[in-house]
């Protein structure tokens, strides 16, 4: 059973040093008995006591990993309801449905989606990471087939699909090194599929006709030594299924219900037979609370939201997306182009970016770290000010890059251009547009 909080701050250092960013000792016990802070944030506890401690500061949903190499998946390690509460730790992984009695043509049309359907956005590559092949033939050759034909064409994860034993150790010949997830253990085959997990190192995922026999059988994997769980209700009504999901994460979270302490795996492939009611429930799931999410195939109308859905929703809310500080050339950008300067926020990055881009005048962009800020923000905050600005541009590079030594900087934050002259006295200070939109009509009348 977890400890509480008392017995938690018992085996506590009781320094009140703060380090842990939280006042007291016991503060500290009662977050970290709550799933609200991490036992690496105390500096000065023993190794005895982090040994007494694991259980507790565990979080109560177990992570799991699921492949090998460079593309695995973790899911899991959830430790709050709301991301307002602190923030959500894994996004959910997107799995493309593929069953062996698809036509060869169709498998490699859906295979070449999955490695094409990738985009980029502020910074990061959004792509789908897994592969869920599926015995429907009951034929243990034609799975084996499918899952070596995934492994050969595909980088990402793979769930093997089957509720046969026989079928599942066929597809584990071929790609157990790339650790794929067995899907599903159940009621009648635990034994066998338990054992394959074993034998494997292989995650395991439970399916169940409910939370009751659910929470059984991941007591009895956990009871044989394996760990790493994924669970499904069995529900494949969206009302059941999304019920399922709040009562699996709140007993988790907040009743500390250890067998139900795992990350789920939801199948809004097999909720509706219309690709975008299917995308509709699954963009439910990212929010609440699936861990895997199987769809039928990807189209890039709906998987294009459901990767911004899950970037939005899994960005820590205290720490805003940032683009690295440094020096972008857009377009051909030479000795003569304007130089420009905006902060580090990605939004702000990506809008005065995309409206150089319109003015079809190449430019230098400085983007300044600001801790992730707006302008406005970072000006307000003490953070986009002529002492800090000043010494970024004589830093960065940029003066032996162009002839002309003028800066141009947002007109959110023209009261620092008097200071930014005496600052960099060999440079003229140019106030810009305060909206991007002006960018350029702006860029067009800039003469160097």
């Amino acid at each position: 059973m977890p400890l509480t909080g008392i017995e938690i701050f018992k085996l506590l250092p009781k320094t009140n040093c703060g380090q842990c960013k939280v006042p007291t000792c016991l503060a500290f016990a009662m977050n970290l008995a709550a799933g609200k802070a991490e036992l690496s944030a105390c500096p000065h506890v023993s190794e005895e006591a982090k040994t007494k401690l694991q259980e507790a500061s565990a979080p109560p949903i177990r992570p799991v990993v699921i492949g090998a190499g460079g593309r695995v998946l973790k899911v899991g390690g959830e430790t709050v309801m709301f991301r307002h509460e602190k923030r959500f730790e894994n996004p959910p992984g997107l799995a493309l449905l593929l069953k062996d009695t698809m036509a060869d043509a169709e498998i490699d049309a859906r295979l070449a989606r999955f490695k094409q359907l990738q985009y980029v956005r502020v910074g990061l590559t959004l792509r789908p990471e897994l592969v869920a092949v599926k015995d429907e033939s009951g034929n243990a050759g034609k799975f084996e087939a499918l899952a070596t034909k995934v492994k050969q064409n595909s980088d990402g994860g793979i769930i093997l699909m089957s509720e046969n034993p026989d079928i599942l150790a066929a597809g584990l010949k071929v790609c157990a090194d790339r650790k794929p997830l067995i899907y599903a253990v159940t009621k009648d085959n635990l034994p066998r599929v338990a054992e394959l997990a074993k034998a494997n190192s292989c995650p395991v995922a439970v399916k169940a006709s409910g939370l009751d026999e659910l929470a059984e059988l991941t007591t009895k994997l956990t009871g044989a030594g394996i760990n790493d769980i994924v669970i499904d209700s069995g529900s494949r009504t969206v009302r059941q299924a999304f019920q399922d999901q709040i009562i699996i994460r709140s007993a988790a979270l907040t009743k500390k219900f250890r067998p139900l302490g795992f990350p789920t795996i939801v199948f809004p492939a097999e909720m509706t037979g219309d690709p975008m009611k299917e995308a509709v429930i699954a963009s439910m799931f990212v929010a609440k609370y699936g861990g895997i999410i199987v769809l039928s195939d990807f189209r890039g109308e709906s998987l294009f939201p459901l990767l911004v859905e899950r970037l939005n929703i899994y960005t820590d809310p205290q720490r805003p997306l940032a683009t690295t500080q440094g020096i972008y050339k857009i377009g051909n950008a030479d000795e003569n182009s304007p130089v420009l300067i905006t902060t580090n926020f990605s939004l702000t990055y990506f809008i005065v970016s995309g409206e150089i881009e319109a003015s079809k005048v190449p430019s230098h962009l400085l983007v300044m770290d600001t801790e992730g800020l707006s302008v406005m923000t970072a000006w307000a905050a003490g953070k986009f000010s002529a002492d800090i600005i000043a010494p970024f541009v004589k830093k960065c590079g940029i003066k032996d890059s162009v002839k002309h030594h003028k800066l141009i900087i947002p007109g959110y934050a023209a009261a620092e251009s008097g200071g930014l002259e005496e600052e960099l006295s060999d440079w003229e200070i140019l106030v810009g547009p305060r909206e991007g939109a002006s960018i350029p009509a702006y860029l067009k009348a800039w003469k160097p």
